[in-house]
Parts: structure tokens; sequence; C-alpha cells
């Protein structure tokens, strides 16, 4: 069961959502009649790699398409999608424009399979209220403008194996959802994308008929607004990402969220949990290109309420910042590409009823607690990333995936208890030297590092019973062998240095 589940959530995370936005957010590109608007609209999903099949009528000035669908295979995954829509119509305005209206309803089903190796056909269907879409511009130059007054995505069916699972409900809902997308004809297909929407809410009721567990969830957001920017080959094949950004596929875009909430509880047999989230908004940003592939994401006032049969007192936690920032090459390069990691993690705090599982006294300090770094470099890659078969055959091989040329901690801070932690520093490595460092490119540079309550919270720990004093005693000279007082009270310094000699020196007296 909880193969299929998981299943049904990748399907409606990815096919589904990609295809519905296909008929919304992607342009349905036109001139000034319904046939060049459906002409085009066939090469631009063929050119994506979609199959497509309907009935062609006329009705006075308009084109009616009957019985379309629209699938698309995923082979590598053994997967495929297919949207079916039962009339659309396309209006000529009469003014250059067309107008191209949607059925209420448009089953989407998705084949797949889970964990188990089960075969999964997911049925979805997505419903709305007044999606409408207008299409004006020449045929190198076309804005497209969409609007709806509601549009929802519900779990229909599941049938596993052949056989029909009882799985409760699962449906999202999007509210006054509008925008506009360009699309700029040239070598490659440039498409600009804007639109908002919001409020947003999902509703979630499963129970797992083997094990009778049951999932209840609900929450959303404010509203939701995305911006980006899409470059796409002519003709592109799904398959072969590496393939699409060698031809120039670019994606450059990134969603906002506003203050959002939910709510969960799962039951089964004597194993209870539920709780609440809340958030004061975010946003999560993705470029793709030949250079480089790029995830950032940050969440701000996050808050996260719990009590579970597994403990007597409910728990929790709240953040004022969480953020991850991820960059690293995805092509195979002579040249050194950058990379770079980033994470925050800032004003964390938790209930005094966690605090006292391990602090009954109270001898630690409540102060809110931070961890963020800031790391970059560069790198040369020696495969596609992003091509399956090159993977493949790197992680059966022996051979070397990358070479790491520099490397860059830009920031360090680690603020617990009391204590802080702060640091910088930089290396280049030396990959035809790999014998100074036992098969690792020969590092040069320096790390600075100063930390500020250290021997504080060491006490506090030894009093508390956490460490014992032998294993103290044994920090203390550690401590005292890598740093240096510094200025303030409690204050250590400490610079780590290798030179070209291949030396490791602590505050200039070599260690190593």
């Amino acid at each position: 069961m909880k193969g299929f589940v998981m299943t049904v959530r990748r399907n409606l995370a990815s096919s589904g959502l990609a295809l519905c936005i296909s008929m919304t957010g992607a342009p349905l590109w036109a001139e000034v009649t319904p046939q060049q608007v459906w002409d085009d609209w066939q090469a631009y999903f063929e050119g994506l790699g979609y199959q497509l099949e309907a009935s062609e009528s006329q009705s006075g000035g308009d084109l009616v398409i009957s019985d379309m669908t629209m699938s698309v295979d995923v082979p590598e995954e053994g997967a495929s999608a297919s949207m079916s829509i039962s009339e659309l119509v396309l209006a000529d305005n009469g003014d250059g424009t067309v107008t191209v209206s949607f059925p209420a309803s448009m089953p989407l089903r998705m084949m797949g399979r889970d964990d188990e190796g089960q075969e999964v056909q997911t049925v979805l269907d997505v419903s709305n209220e007044g999606l409408v879409m207008t299409v004006a511009g020449d045929p190198d130059d076309l804005t497209y403008s969409y609007a709806a007054a509601r549009l929802t995505m519900a779990l229909d069916e599941i049938v596993a194996d052949g056989t029909p699972v009882e799985f409760g409900d699962a449906s999202m809902t999007i509210a006054n959802l509008a925008g506009t997308t360009t699309m700029t004809m040239a070598a490659l297909r440039d498409t600009t994308q804007d639109f908002s929407a919001g409020p947003v809410s999902y509703d979630l009721d499963i129970t797992d008929p083997e094990t009778g567990g049951r999932m209840v969830a609900k929450g959303g957001y404010e509203s939701i607004a995305f911006k980006g920017d899409t470059k796409i080959p002519l003709e592109v094949s799904g398959s072969d990402m590496a393939g699409m950004l060698r031809d120039g596929f670019a994606l450059d875009g990134g969603f906002t969220f506003a203050a959002g909430s939910s709510e969960f509880s799962f039951e089964e047999d004597d194993q209870t949990l539920e709780g609440s989230t809340a958030s004061r908004g975010g946003q999560l940003d993705v470029q793709m290109s030949g250079d480089q592939l790029h995830y950032g994401g940050k969440a701000e006032g996050m808050e996260l309420n719990m009590q579970t049969s597994d403990l007597p007192f409910p728990v929790a936690f709240a953040t004022e910042t969480f953020g991850l920032d991820l960059m690293f090459p995805v092509l195979e390069s002579e040249e050194a590409q950058d990379f770079a990691a980033r994470f925050t993690l800032s004003d964390f705090t938790m209930s005094e009823m966690i605090w006292a599982m391990f602090d009954p006294g109270a001898q630690l300090p409540r102060d809110p607690a931070t961890v963020a770094f800031d790391l970059a470099g560069k790198a040369r890659l020696f495969f596609d990333l992003l091509d399956p078969e090159q993977a493949e055959a790197m992680d059966d091989s022996d051979a070397v995936p990358a070479e790491l040329e520099t490397l860059a901690l830009n920031s360090l801070t680690v603020r617990l208890a009391g204590a802080e932690l702060t640091g910088e520093g930089a290396f280049t490595f030396d990959n035809t030297n790999l014998e100074t460092f036992d098969g690792m490119p020969a590092p040069t540079g320096a790390l600075d590092l100063r930390l500020v309550g250290g021997n504080a919270l060491l006490d506090k720990l030894v009093a508390m019973g956490l460490v014992p004093q032998d294993q103290a005693s044994g920090m203390r000279m550690m401590m005292g062998l890598f740093a240096r007082p510094g200025g303030g009270e409690d204050e250590l310094v400490s610079t780590i240095e290798v030179n070209e000699e291949g030396h490791v020196l602590a505050n200039g007296q070599r260690i190593q």
C-alpha cells in the first residue's frame, strides 16, 4: 500500500501537474484564425514528444476539436500519462485574436509501477470553473492571456495490478488563477510566463485497506505566483535531457508563496500522530541550462506543533528562516565550472518540554540557534550528469566522475547553547599530486576559525553529565593544540593552513 501511495503522490506532483499547466500556462500559440491556432498547437506539443489525437469540425467561424487525447510515454520509468478533452472550442473573435474554451472536466490518466513492481493506474479529474484563454499577436511573437475562477485536481481512481483500491479522498484547489504567456519564435522557442492565484488549498483523507492506517491532512496558502522564462529547441526528446541542454534548452523561473498553514493526523492500531504547521511565506527558484542546474528555496517564520502517542507531551519547533541553495554543473567540460551550496537554519527554537528531556535544570541557555554555511568552488565534470546511460556507466566503472579545483568556505556560523563558531577559508587542489595526501588531490590554502563560549559550554555539559570529565580534558588539550586565545573572554581563534610543500600548520606550528 505504501508503494502505490508514493506512486500516487509522485504522479500528482509530476505528470498530472505538468499536463495541467501545459493546458493553461503553456502557450497555445496562434495568429488570426482558429485553424492556425490548432495547427501550431499540434506542432508545439508534438515537438515536445506528446502524441495528439482528435477530430476536427467547423461550427460557423469556430473550430471544434472533439475527443482529443494528449499522451506522453516515459519508457525509462516504465510510465505514461494521457489527458482526455471531450471538446475544445477555438473561436474567431473577429479582431485578429482567438479565444480557446475548455470543458469543465478533463480526466488525466497515469500508468506506472510502484516501489514493489505492481502496475498502478491512477485517474485524476481536472475540473475548472470558467477557464478561458485568449491568443493574440503574430506567429513569431504571441501573447496568451488566461484566467479561471477555480481549478481543481481530484484523485478519482486507483487500480493496482487490475484491482480497484479504496483510498479515500485527495484533492487540490487553486482559486482565482490568472496569467499571461508570451512566446517568441527564433532558433528556440522563448516562452515567458507570469501567473498568480490564491487561495490554494488541499485535502487528503486516505485509509490503507491493508493495515487500516488513516492519514488526514488539509492546508494551503493564501496565494502563489510564478514568473519564469524557458528556451526550448524546436524539436526535443524528453529522454535526452543532456542533448536538449546542448541544443540550448534553458529554464529560469521561480515560485513565491504567501502565508500558509496545515493540519495533519495519522492513526494506525494504537499509534497516533497529529499536528499543525504554519509559515509566513517563501520562495522556490529553479535555473537549468548547459552551464548549471540551480535549486533554491526559502521559507520564513516556520512553525511545527506535534503530538504523538510515543511521547507524553506535545512538542513544538520554530525557525525564522529555513533555506537551501544548490548549484552544480550538468555537462562534461574541459574547463572548470562553478558549483555552490548554501544552507540556513536561523533562530531555531524548541519547546521547553524537549529541553527538559536532557537539561531539566536549565543549565544551557535557551537562546535561538543558528546553523548556516556558504560553500563555493570550481570543478571539472567528466560526464553528462543528466544522461542516464553515462551516469550508469560512471557508476559501474572506477573512473573519477569529477575533479575538484577550488573550494571556498565563504562563511560558517554555528550558534547554539551560548557558544558560537564562525569561520571562512579557501583552498586550491593539485589534481596531479595524489601522493602527498594518500590519493586525495593536494590542497593549498587556509581556514580561519573563531570559537566564543566553547569552554563555558563544555563546563555545563560536564556538570550535566553529558560529557565525562576525562573526555572534556582531552577536548581542552585538542583546543590548546589547534587554537590560541582570542581578544575576548572565552574566545579561541585558529588558522589551519596547508602550504605548497604539503605541510599542515595550526597557527603557524606544523602538525603534519
